[in-house]
């Protein structure tokens, strides 16, 4: 990407929309080019580079404030805090990890009891209903 990209240019490249690069200013998250005489804003590599890190990141499981805080993080030497929210996220997702599987067998169990029954109300839909 060269220098002289526009906001839609940055988006494209990054694969998101214009509206999410704005939201992502709004949030402080990435700067906004000044406007030189009033000109269109140009958006340069180090832009495109955090809005990737910021999508990656958004990936990852981070949230946009732990997501400002890893940014400012990288301004500093402060690795311990980094770690200790990448550290954090891992736990959370292996919460959810839990969670779904959890889910999955409750599924795969009722799709075997659908399977053997015959006749009556299906259980997956029994168990879904809320009676």
């Amino acid at each position: 990407m060269m220098a002289r990209d526009t906001i839609g240019g940055l988006a494209k490249a990054a694969g998101v929309g214009v509206e999410t690069v704005r939201y992502y200013q709004r949030r402080g998250l990435l700067s906004e080019p000044a406007r030189p005489g009033g000109e269109v804003r140009r958006y340069g590599d180090q832009d495109l580079k955090r809005l990737r890190f910021i999508r990656s990141a958004q990936a990852a499981g981070f949230t946009l404030a732990e997501i400002g805080e890893l940014i400012a993080l990288d301004q500093s030497d402060d690795r311990a805090r980094v770690r200790a929210l990448a550290q954090a996220r891992v736990a959370a997702l292996d919460d959810r990890i839990a969670e779904l599987r959890q889910a999955r067998d409750a599924l795969s169990g009722l799709a075997t009891a659908c399977a053997s029954k015959r006749g009556g109300s299906c259980p997956i839909l029994d168990a879904f209903d809320p009676k």
